[in-house]
């Protein structure tokens, strides 16, 4: 059968329900070309107003993975993926401990945008350290190391690659099926055997209700249980920032700390719950809490960043300027919100607005404080790390109104909200 892209659009734009063939042909013609941008702009915005079917879904996440290559790895893997936060360094501890106990760890990530941070500028913010792997050498690395934490491969899911850069411009991103056919297109063709993703819900994260997060979760697990895949998500908490480091080269900092032994203790929390969950679907009978205390995950990330060209001794970059946020009163941080700090750490140059924009190695936020302890007045709060002094007031607005210091301490949220299994 001939299709048009106006056809389609308008079985959408008019509430029907896409075919298989529909979906095949349209993902494919986009790939190649010959679906113009506008038309699938149009096409995406239908699909944000009317939704898609469980079915439609699932099919529309298979023509994503077939429009590139599917790769396939020689020791058994598994893999994590985290919707993004504030603070959210936990891929760079966790990577490395789950290798350690036995299993291998092919972890393709992606970079920052606006207030939530990448893990690849993160990891660039080591001297030397590479992100663009080949194929063959990402395969090498998961031999000799056991883990490697690179770019996706140009080959993978292109359709994807095209469609998530069009959502962005097009005020189309916030669409579970949209969402999750993106999140899953990758990670079944990045071929790992089992999957854990961390959905997180707050206000620095994408999913701002648990109601949403719990809706994006189940349709993942669904998505991956349709494909073969083995796959459970962990809705996380992303009201206040995880950990106490908040940017690029200072979460490095902080997750060498937890992998030396030392660290936060919901960044090691949240470290050890992912890796629990990771090594019972690859079927590894581990104690990451002890081989994380035991050094070895450290070793492993030496060797996983010397692998790709980094110096995992190397001093990190420091700021040309620091900033620092006094407490006003005594009392205790009673709140402190994800969002303004993660907008905050953008604004001094730890993120970026637009895909090609840089971003600068040092900048960010440190916690002094989190929610729960005591402050005392005039005792540092928050420090803002730049190599841009106007960048300050920016980052000051907004954390306007992002803490609140209170006479008696307040209950917080629990860090694991829920767990949904395939």
């Amino acid at each position: 059968m001939n299709h048009t892209a106006v056809d389609v659009i308008r079985t959408k734009r008019d509430g029907g329900v896409l075919t298989d063939d529909q979906i095949d042909w349209v993902i494919s013609a986009y790939t190649r070309g010959d679906v113009a941008d506008e038309q699938m702009s149009a096409l995406a915005m239908a699909v944000f107003l009317n939704g898609m079917t469980f079915a439609e879904t699932s099919r529309w996440t298979q023509a994503m993975i077939d429009s590139g290559e599917r790769l396939s790895w020689p020791v058994p893997t598994v893999d994590n993926h985290s919707t993004g936060g504030v603070g959210d360094k936990i891929t760079l501890p966790l990577a490395p401990l789950v290798a350690a106990c036995g299993v291998a760890v092919p972890q393709l990530s992606g970079r920052g945008l606006g207030h939530t941070g990448g893990t690849l500028d993160k990891l660039e913010s080591i001297p030397g350290w590479r992100a663009s792997l080949t194929s063959a050498e990402i395969r090498a690395q998961l031999e000799s190391v056991g883990a490697v934490v690179c770019a996706p491969t140009d080959g993978l899911a292109p359709a994807d690659r095209k469609l998530y850069a069009l959502r962005d411009v097009t005020a189309t991103v916030e669409c579970v099926p949209l969402i999750a056919s993106s999140i899953m297109s990758k990670k079944i063709a990045e071929g790992a055997g089992a999957l854990v993703l961390d959905v997180k819900v707050g206000s620095g994260a994408f999913m701002k209700s648990l109601s949403d997060a719990r809706s994006l979760a189940s349709a993942l697990v669904a998505i991956g249980t349709a494909h073969g895949q083995k796959v459970t998500a962990l809705l996380t908490d992303m009201s206040v920032p995880l950990g106490r480091a908040v940017g690029n080269a200072v979460e490095v900092a902080e997750a060498v700390e937890v992998l030396k032994g030392g660290g936060p203790a919901d960044v090691i929390a949240l470290t050890v719950a992912l890796a629990t969950e990771m090594l019972s679907l690859a079927g590894m009978p581990a104690d990451p809490a002890a081989v994380l205390a035991s050094g070895e995950a450290y070793e492993t990330w030496a060797r996983m960043i010397a692998a790709q060209g980094g110096d995992p001794a190397a001093e990190l970059p420091r700021p040309r300027h620091v900033h620092v946020v006094e407490a006003p009163r005594d009392g205790f941080l009673s709140r402190l919100d994800a969002l303004g700090v993660g907008v905050a750490a953008w604004r001094l140059g730890a993120g970026r607005a637009r895909k090609e924009d840089p971003v600068q190695a040092a900048a960010g936020v440190v916690c002094h404080v989190k929610p729960g302890e005591a402050v005392v007045t005039g005792a540092p709060l928050l420090e803002l790390h730049t190599d841009t002094p106007d960048a300050v007031a920016g980052a000051l607005a907004a954390l306007a109104g992002a803490y609140e210091i209170t006479d008696e301490p307040a209950a917080g949220n629990p860090l694991i909200i829920e767990t949904i299994r395939g």
